[in-house]
């Protein structure tokens, strides 16, 4: 069995971005070009290096699942404190992605390096390392389907391009599910235009890493049930395939998988299982917020590609590889179906619409022919992909920047104060006067002190609010009641809206602010939570 992927042949825009013979020379200078500046090992490098450099860069507060599902079930593996969420007690979270950060803790206790700083740094910084590949292998993926040039483009909208600056360092699920699946799909590209003797171990290279994103997200199968399923039509020997690679691949991947998490557990639990049954079948995640059906299409993909959408559009249809963009359309029309929406669900296909991008702009590079203006007047303007450099530059780094350093910043930089007063025994115990997981917790803390959350956790019987929800609506009232019942915290931290509202009762209990922390410009989902208020009870110390 011998094809060849369609993407390989020489279509309408590719001939001009490849190999010309009537310009040996030049494409020969190109080549000695690619080989000395864009080799992989330089590339890896450098992709590092900026990764590193984005990791420190991002210092705001994006999604609680970064803190909340990852590090802090580390630290408590690690140091035996911190804080399970209700996901946990139900079985629908699998421990092989927080065990990464678990190692990561591991070696910064026995170094000693578990400071304040470097526990709010060191998991990002291990997260710049595993985006920096992939970077790397999105570069390859494009080169193998489109040739140097368009690689070349390619990264550079994958480095440029705002949100996966913004996100693709953060410890969330997400970021090492998109590396997964771009590697995935590299390797199921290269079988693809080879014959499978010579490369028959790409496949199983691609199906592992499949297997890999669907043991730390399920809903990472929405992508390779699409891949797989194209390939398997065609396939002379399906029964061969399913039988002698996916199905051993799959259940080695599954076995390991549920043993991970017999032991971490105790008990047998199928988190897969658990995952699907509550988000698909019950709509479990509609409690946290619904949105209308064509969000992906009208808001959430548009918003995170942003100027590189007219880019993305015109390689797509420049191109003509409906593969790759025909897997854009069916995660985005998949996730359509489901009520609750967030941009970083998405995210493992955000790198396919940028490698589009990346064809475009190198299909408006101007063609390097020798002699073509000679004799003219050596008065140059900026061509249109100068131009489209400049305009998605200026579009897109302030964004990064913005998002990275300025909005909702507080969440993180109250924690990291509330860590270093901590570790100088200042503080005693804390109590979060906000919505739930608005903040990191005891991942950022790193003292084993006592800690209160309002709890939002998805009731059984719809209609009862939970204590975030019942705070929200009657902030003074709830602060009443509760005081009645529990001793004062050494601290309280809240949010500056439901702070007016409690100013009169925190001074009549003693509470003085402390400190106090910027927070952001606009609101998102809730009242513009400008700022955020450390309050300090003297008495308690």
């Amino acid at each position: 069995m011998e094809h060849r992927h369609r993407s390989f042949m020489t279509t309408s825009g590719i001939k001009n971005l490849k190999f010309n013979p009537r310009h040996h020379q030049q494409a020969t200078k190109d080549g000695l070009y690619t080989s000395l500046f864009f080799s992989e090992k330089r590339i890896l490098a450098f992709c590092m290096a900026f990764r590193a450099i984005n990791s420190f860069l991002v210092q705001t507060y994006f999604n609680p699942d970064e803190h909340w599902q990852s590090l802090e079930v580390a630290h408590r593996i690690v140091f035996g404190y911190g804080h399970l969420t209700w996901e946990w007690e139900r079985g629908i979270r699998s421990y092989f992605h927080p065990l990464m950060f678990a190692l990561l803790y591991k070696v910064m206790a026995f170094l000693g390096l578990d400071t304040p700083w470097f526990m709010m740094k060191a998991p990002r910084l291990l997260q710049s390392l595993i985006s920096s590949v992939g970077d790397l292998y999105l570069y390859k993926l494009s080169r193998l389907i489109f040739g140097d040039r368009v690689a070349q483009f390619a990264l550079f909208s994958q480095l440029l391009n705002w949100f996966m600056f913004f996100c693709i360092t953060r410890t969330l699920s997400n970021s090492i599910e998109t590396v997964l699946t771009i590697m995935g799909l590299y390797y199921w590209n290269l079988f693809l235009g080879f014959s499978t003797n010579a490369l028959s171990s790409s496949r199983k290279k691609a199906l592992f890493l499949a297997a890999l994103a669907c043991a730390i997200r399920p809903t990472s199968a929405v992508i390779w049930l699409y891949v797989g399923s194209l390939d398997l039509l065609r396939m002379p020997q399906k029964l061969k395939f399913l039988f002698h690679e996916v199905l051993p691949i799959g259940i080695f991947v599954i076995v390991i998988n549920c043993l991970l998490d017999w032991w971490m557990y105790g008990s047998l639990t199928f988190v897969a299982m658990n995952f699907l049954k509550f988000n698909l079948f019950s709509s479990g995640g509609d409690y946290y917020g619904t949105h209308v059906w064509h969000w992906y299409l009208s808001q959430g993909f548009p918003v995170i590609v942003f100027t590189f959408l007219p880019y993305s559009l015109y390689g797509i249809f420049k191109s003509k590889e409906w593969r790759l963009s025909g897997l854009i359309v069916w995660v985005l029309a998949i996730y359509s179906i489901l009520g609750h929406k967030e941009f970083r669900f998405v995210l493992p296909v955000l790198p396919i619409a940028l490698m589009f991008s990346g064809y475009s702009l190198a299909a408006l590079s101007p063609s390097k022919q020798p002699g073509l203006n000679k004799g003219r007047p050596s008065i140059r303007c900026p061509s249109r992909m100068q131009l489209s450099i400049l305009f998605l530059i200026a579009t897109n780094v302030p964004m990064a920047l913005y998002m990275s350093l300025l909005h909702q910043r507080g969440s993180e930089d109250v924690m990291y104060y509330l860590s270093k007063e901590a570790r100088d025994g200042n503080v005693k115990s804390v109590l979060f006067l906000m919505p739930c997981h608005s903040t990191p917790y005891y991942s950022a803390l790193h003292q084993n002190l006592p800690m209160r959350f309002l709890d939002c956790t998805p009731g059984h019987v719809s209609g009862i609010l939970d204590e975030s929800d019942q705070f929200q609506i009657n902030p003074a009232g709830f602060v009443l009641e509760m005081f009645k019942h529990v001793s004062f915290p050494s601290h309280i931290i809240v949010f500056s809206p439901q702070e007016k509202a409690l100013l009169d009762i925190l001074a009549s209990y003693s509470f003085r602010e402390e400190k106090r922390f910027f927070h952001a410009h606009f609101k998102v989902d809730r009242d513009l939570q400008g700022s955020i208020a450390v309050y300090f009870h003297a008495a308690s110390l």
